[in-house]
């Protein structure tokens, strides 16, 4: 099962993805959308239930044919955790982190998986990160234990974190700036349930541009898992369903190759896929 939203930008609307096929139901039954308000509600669950009652009806032909807007929308807030593959960190020169490396990424650049990637004006390091996304479901404060953290968790999702990394490491020494570029955080094509994903740390991850396979891991390599993710950032914020947290990215980046390194152009295509949570494309055009 996996929930979408269909539609132009600001106009989406809910769906899911369900049995052998991939067959497509309309939502709008039970939700206006998939946000945050949904997800605490326990809209899978609801969901869950009008599939196996058959009370959703199908979506006609045409609602193939729409644009696949990001799964959620627009969340609280986007938590990123840098440097969190071993064999990244390697190839950047960074030490591997004591405790995970935490920055924010502004919500309003989360824009839908095959849509443009925009290089900003000014750039010459924009950079590819495909990552593990993770959707809370359950409002997660000061957990008591790693055990716990995964009971908060909505579900996962295939996110590319794209990065500028001039404007991320030499414009003032805060990342942010290299992160919160217009359409800078692809994501979906859909929200797969966490009950769907027997384990967040044996998941394939694979990136390719214009063709050319870049990175190829497994989260297996993650530094700091899923679980501890969450009870981690838990100690400092309060994480609200529908918020999403960006895991890290594995090793193959621009940022880590000899010089001249390959940093995206326009006219470039970028394609990333997870095990079992789908595949994007984006074409990369100029800001």
């Amino acid at each position: 099962m996996q929930l979408v939203r269909l539609g132009e930008p600001g106009s989406e609307r809910p769906f899911v993805r369900a049995g052998g096929e991939g067959a497509l139901y309309e939502l709008s039954g039970l939700t206006a959308d998939i946000d945050g308000g949904f997800l605490a509600a326990d809209g899978i669950a609801r969901v869950t239930t009008a599939l196996e009652r058959g009370n959703l009806p199908a979506a006609g032909p045409a609602a193939e044919g729409l644009r696949i807007g990001a799964p959620v929308a627009t969340p609280g807030k986007v938590v990123c955790v840098g440097l969190n593959y071993r064999r990244h960190a390697e190839e950047t020169g960074a030490p591997i982190p004591a405790e995970p490396v935490v920055f924010m990424k502004a919500p309003d650049v989360v824009v839908g998986p095959y849509d443009d990637v925009l290089v900003p004006r000014k750039s010459a390091a924009t950079d590819w990160e495909v990552e593990l996304g993770v959707v809370i479901g359950k409002t997660a404060r000061y957990l008591d234990s790693v055990d716990e953290a995964l009971d908060h968790v909505a579900g996962y999702v295939v996110s590319n974190d794209v990065s500028e990394r001039e404007f991320q490491l030499e414009r003032g020494g805060t990342w942010d700036k290299g992160k919160s570029c217009e359409n800078f955080n692809p994501l979906g094509p859909g929200l797969v349930p966490a009950a769907e994903i027997a384990d967040p740390q044996d998941l394939g991850l694979r990136l390719w541009v214009n063709g050319r396979k870049w990175q190829d891991s497994s989260t297996r390599d993650m530094v700091f898992t899923v679980a501890e993710i969450v009870h981690y950032l838990s100690q400092f914020m309060v994480l609200r369903p529908g918020d999403l947290i960006n895991t890290g990215t594995p090793e193959g980046v621009a940022l880590g190759q000899p010089d001249p390194k390959p940093y995206l152009r326009a006219g470039d295509v970028v394609e990333l896929e997870i095990d079992g949570l789908g595949r994007q494309r984006q074409t990369v055009r100029q800001a």
